[in-house]
């Protein structure tokens, strides 16, 4: 016997459908504040993955931050004449460009980190300490490209 209602429409159980979804619920409040700091959404990704560690290449970064090279090389002159991040020849290789966050640029980050890290723990509330780590733990698996899994 079928249930009575309507059918589950194919987006409510689609993997890409619901990863959006909770990757809107994760931003749509957060940008909020990436705005008020006078960043744009890349570029608070910028700067909130090389706050905290070493320069990387701009292919790295732009691997990190998910958009294209161009994009990124175009963004990070701008960011470095904001004086948000330096732009240099990497040492081994002269043909790459290290990009490194400067001071300026890890102040303006850090509060933005920090309610982020905050943001994050009030959407995950609802999962127990296993139930979130497994979930980390899920989607980088499923992030990494398919010959590595």
């Amino acid at each position: 016997m079928k249930p009575h209602g309507p059918e589950p429409r194919f987006v409510h159980d689609y993997l890409g459908y619901l990863l959006d979804q909770a990757n809107h619920a994760l931003h749509k409040d957060f940008d909020a504040h990436v705005r008020a700091a006078g960043l744009s959404p890349i570029e608070w990704r910028v700067l909130a993955t090389l706050h905290d560690g070493q320069p990387l290449a701009v292919s790295r970064l732009a691997h990190e931050v998910l958009a294209k090279q161009p994009t990124v090389t175009k963004l990070a002159q701008r960011m470095e004449v904001q004086g948000w991040v330096t732009l240099q020849a990497d040492r081994a290789d002269q043909r790459r460009t290290l990009v490194q966050a400067t001071a300026a640029g890890k102040r303006l980050v850090r509060p933005l980190v920090e309610r982020a890290r905050a943001h994050e723990a009030d959407m995950l509330r609802t999962l127990g300490a296993a139930e979130q780590a497994a979930l980390k733990r899920l989607l980088v698996r499923l992030a990494r490209p398919s010959d590595e899994r």
